[in-house]
């Protein structure tokens, strides 16, 4: 069975700095892709960031220069550096592990930008 565990998230004040992880288990995660969302309340589910097997990335305009994406494969973990955080950052921060076609999906991570 494959899970997907999110964590990092919580309340940080605005300019500061969360790192995310999500922790996979149940697949060969090395050679998974894995991408990033985040949902606001009342938004769409938006993506954020990729990172594909071979460690490019891909990340949205609206973060690049703020949010790095990277992985540990020995660790079989994706993170979700988040630096200069900003009011509208707050979201619900979700991880995807695309493997074969197939997607798998965690449970996502709150995180609150608040002063």
């Amino acid at each position: 069975q494959v899970q997907l565990v999110e964590s990092g998230g919580g309340l940080v004040q605005p300019g500061g700095s969360l790192r995310l992880s999500c922790v996979a288990s149940g697949l060969t995660f090395r050679n998974a892709l894995v991408r990033w969302y985040r949902q606001g309340p009342g938004d769409r589910r938006d993506w954020v960031a990729t990172i594909f097997s071979g460690d490019q990335t891909s990340i949205t305009p609206s973060v690049k220069g703020r949010f790095t994406v990277s992985r540990d494969n020995a660790k079989n973990t994706a993170f979700l550096q988040m630096d200069r955080l900003e009011v509208e950052d707050a979201a619900v921060y979700t991880c995807e592990a695309n493997l074969a076609g197939h997607s798998y999906w965690g449970q996502g991570t709150q995180v609150t930008v608040s002063s």
